[in-house]
């Protein structure tokens, strides 16, 4: 009877266990938000994280200081329509965050598609932030890019667009909105403890600080999961 009840209590404490993750019995979560080409929101373990993608880049759609890029909006809304309202997979490298706090991952569709691949062969990305250890598939990410230059397609499409540090603002789109951008003055953080923390323009930290995400409003801030700075 003692092994039987113990039995019975390990299994209740496993499926406890199960209960806590955010994980699907196939390993994979739910997307929560895609914030742009190279990077969304997933509920991970108790809790909405940002998922960056690892070893790739995509034009800027909403960076605070940038214009919408050529073909920033493509990658956006590739990822948009692959992720959105969906669930994916998620393959860790060797060092799991990036100095934002952000979690580094190489992103799988339910059909099985690696979508830092497919972002390469669509022309919508390049090849970057390349920093060992996390450099597993950056050789067949880096033939990949290979093919779509010699393809000329997406970002490949335009002369001298693509630099070594990014996207040459040259090439930026007509008719994005700076009015607008001016406008969202609202700086939301992600600190090292993974915590989202925004900060208003007369906060003793706001100067400061490197924004991962820019609001408009502290509803918004607020309903993106983040809180104020008590600073």
């Amino acid at each position: 009877m003692k092994n039987v009840k113990y039995i019975l209590s390990l299994i209740l404490f496993v499926l406890l266990l199960a209960g806590c993750s955010d994980a699907a019995p196939d390993g994979t979560y739910e997307v929560t938000k895609v914030v742009d080409g190279d990077t969304f929101k997933v509920n991970y373990e108790g809790k909405e994280e940002t998922i960056r993608l690892l070893l790739v880049d995509t034009p800027e759609t909403v960076h605070p200081s940038k214009p919408v890029q050529p073909f920033g909006k493509e990658a956006s809304n590739f990822m948009k329509e692959k992720l959105a309202g969906k669930r994916v997979e998620l393959e860790l490298d060797v060092s799991e965050r990036d100095k934002y706090g952000r979690i580094l991952a190489y992103a799988y569709d339910l059909e099985g598609n690696m979508l830092n691949e497919k972002l390469l062969e669509k022309g919508f990305a390049r090849v970057a932030y390349i920093f060992p250890p996390n450099t597993k598939y950056v050789d067949r990410f880096q033939k990949i890019q290979r093919d779509a230059q010699k393809k000329e397609v997406g970002i490949w499409s335009l002369e001298n667009y693509v630099a070594e540090d990014g996207f040459n603002q040259e090439g930026s789109e007509p008719g994005n909105s700076k009015e607008k951008d001016s406008s969202c003055t609202i700086k939301g953080n992600i600190n090292s403890s993974g915590e989202k923390i925004y900060h208003m323009p007369d906060g003793q930290y706001y100067e400061i600080t490197k924004p991962e995400e820019m609001f408009c409003s502290e509803l918004e801030a607020q309903e993106a999961g983040f809180r104020p700075s008590q600073r």
